[in-house]
């Protein structure tokens, strides 16, 4: 038996989380490590067998109890948010990474049950570098036997707020083994209780996962319970067939309940884990390379479907032509609708409402939309996104005082620039601030907000091309804090993108900081494209979402080093910092460099977009 060193890490929100460190026999293998996330309502005591039986005595292995569980803090069950507990697991991997002394990619994290939900919708959100993951039954769809169980929940919530349900679940339909089944009855740190907001999210997470994994491609191995008794097992196979994952294998073990590594005849399940180990080290990580994916990738074909216009009679056209003629009639009494419709969707005026969030509209009955309107998911993420952009721009700013570096800000696409400003409101010693944009009434609104602010000393505003690498380059004086937020979400093409990002990156200097938007997710994506119009000719509002690690490697390309990123809890808007990399550190010219060769492509009419060079 392994023993278990005890230890705490700190959270972002400083909570104290108790976790277990199996280290290394001496002389242990190096550039291993492995992580283990524990099933729902159980703790990392429980996983001690695993770390025995696995038999790898010379790879360190950690496993933590997680928020409101075992020897970790909080009311039993509850965590503030799911993205609150996707985000501990993001912080306890690279946590284990810095302790074992290991780049990120000799991680393989091992999870079950609701631990397999959290990584994997960790893997899809956060895009971390790891080398590989192994989920265990995960619970993508939990065996709800009462009828209408989800919106009965949903529903008792709205009506008496946060509550807790216990888990029905006997010991006896977990595992065949009577040790198992027995210390589960007695163990005095099991969890029954989860809080409803919790697996309300944990379902709504898992149907998006699942929905979405081909946005998903580290190394990947999937056992499935064949007599799973708590969750079903179609979600599971669906979302192994969509998996982007190259290296990917699926294994269903006969006769298994739920607790598929603490089964009477787990050793079968820890054969395979082995096998797939050794595969996994045998040659180093492979990642794909997702810079053409505007091009060949599966959200290049989601978005060139989007762009087909549907058969008239259909019942998809109809249902979104009666949309559109609500909106344009009874929706146009709302402020922020005729404020879209009159200006684009997606333009800095329709954001500026929308951050505003104050409700304005003709008669009681355009108020109602009006507040309908703002609290659609997109609009929630979009404020949310600015809370997390202040965030990330206070910490580069931390980043740069404690460098000793001047603090002098760029915003390339800055919309009317309130955002930026609000950010820049708690960094009084910010030397230089320039905001850009392509619009002319962006520039006008954003003028008279550095006006109104008082910020004409060191702040100015004026009319930019966001794409034009040369002018991007030519900047001065040279911005040590680079911000591009909800600008390359509008454009599909990634020549542009990566074109800007490297202006960006020869206007940073060395240690500088990129703060930067994505969205690798939209549950309205069509909604969007068949009822709302752009900025640019009224067309269709017609998005190509960008996987985060698409959106990752394009700033990777460009010069930038990723250091930390933020979600909101809907997985739709993500905002991510990272530092400029030392000019030796740069890649040589590779496949990169080509894909900023856009004149020299031919030209796509299924995807095409022009981009205004008045920017």
């Amino acid at each position: 038996m392994r023993h278990a060193e005890e230890h705490q890490f700190q959270t972002f929100d400083q909570q104290a989380l108790f976790y277990r460190h199996w280290p290394a026999v001496e002389g242990g293998r190096p550039g291993r490590v492995i992580v283990l996330f524990h099933r729902g309502h159980e703790h990392s005591g429980r996983l001690q067998h695993i770390v025995d039986e696995l038999d790898l005595p010379d790879v360190p292995m950690f496993a933590w109890d997680a928020r409101g569980h075992g020897r970790s803090p909080g009311e039993r069950g509850f965590s503030p948010s799911l993205a609150t507990s996707v985000r501990d697991v993001d912080e306890f991997v690279r946590h284990a990474a810095r302790v074992a002394g290991v780049p990120l990619d000799a991680v393989t994290v091992i999870a079950q049950s609701v631990g397999a939900v959290l990584v994997s919708t960790w893997v899809h959100d956060y895009a971390p570098k790891i080398r590989g993951i192994v989920l265990a039954s995960p619970a993508f769809k939990v065996k709800l036997y009462v009828p209408l169980a989800r919106p009965g929940l949903r529903l008792m919530e709205k009506l008496r707020g946060n509550f807790f349900v216990n888990s029905y679940v006997k010991a006896k339909f977990l595992t065949h083994d009577p040790e198992r089944i027995a210390s589960y009855e007695s163990d005095p740190l099991i969890t029954r209780p989860i809080a409803s907001h919790i697996l309300l999210a944990l379902y709504e997470a898992a149907d998006r996962v699942v929905a979405d994994a081909g946005a998903i491609t580290v190394s990947t191995q999937l056992l499935i319970s064949g007599a799973d008794w708590v969750v079903h097992h179609g979600p599971q196979h669906e979302f192994f067939d969509r998996l982007g994952s190259t290296v990917k294998e699926k294994h269903v073990l006969g006769g298994f309940y739920h607790d598929t590594l603490g089964e009477k005849d787990r050793h079968l399940a820890f054969d395979k884990i082995r096998v797939f180990l050794d595969r996994l080290y045998a040659t180093m990580p492979s990642v794909p390379d997702l810079l053409a994916a505007d091009r060949q990738g599966y959200t290049a074909s989601e978005y060139r479907a989007l762009q087909q216009p549907l058969s008239p009679l259909s019942p998809k056209a109809l249902y979104y032509g009666a949309t559109r003629l609500n909106m344009r009639t009874l929706g146009s009494l709302s402020r922020g609708i005729k404020l879209g419709f009159d200006t684009g969707f997606d333009s800095g005026s329709t954001l500026d409402y929308v951050y505003r969030n104050s409700i304005e509209g003709t008669t009681p009955l355009g108020k109602l939309a009006d507040r309908i309107y703002l609290d659609s998911v997109g609009w929630r993420g979009i404020r949310v996104r600015k809370q997390h952009l202040q965030q990330l721009i206070t910490q580069a700013a931390d980043a740069l005082r404690e460098a000793h570096t001047t603090i002098r800000v760029v915003d390339i696409a800055a919309g009317h620039g309130r955002y930026v400003l609000d950010a820049l409101t708690g960094i009084p010693d910010a030397e230089h601030i320039l905001l850009r944009d392509y619009s002319p009434i962006n520039v006008e609104a954003g003028g008279r907000l550095i006006a109104e602010r008082g910020l004409t000393a060191k702040a100015r505003f004026v009319q930019g091309d966001a794409f034009d690498r040369d002018s991007l380059s030519s900047l001065t004086p040279r911005p040590t804090l680079a911000i591009v937020s909800g600008l390359y979400e509008l454009f599909p093409d990634n020549p542009p993108i990566l074109a800007s990002l490297k202006g960006l990156a020869d206007a940073v200097p060395e240690g500088g900081y990129l703060v930067y938007t994505n969205q690798p997710w939209h549950p309205q994506l069509e909604l969007i494209a068949r009822s709302l119009t752009s900025h640019r000719s009224h067309q269709p509002w017609v998005m190509r979402r960008r996987t985060q690690q698409e959106m990752d490697q394009l700033v990777e390309a460009a010069g930038f080093e990723k250091l930390t990123q933020r979600i909101d809890e809907w997985g739709v808007f993500t905002v991510s910092l990272a530092r400029r990399k030392r000019e030796d550190a740069l890649p040589t010219a590779t496949t990169h460099d080509a894909a900023t060769a856009c004149p020299s492509d031919p030209p796509d009419p299924t995807h095409a977009t022009t981009y205004p060079r008045t920017l």
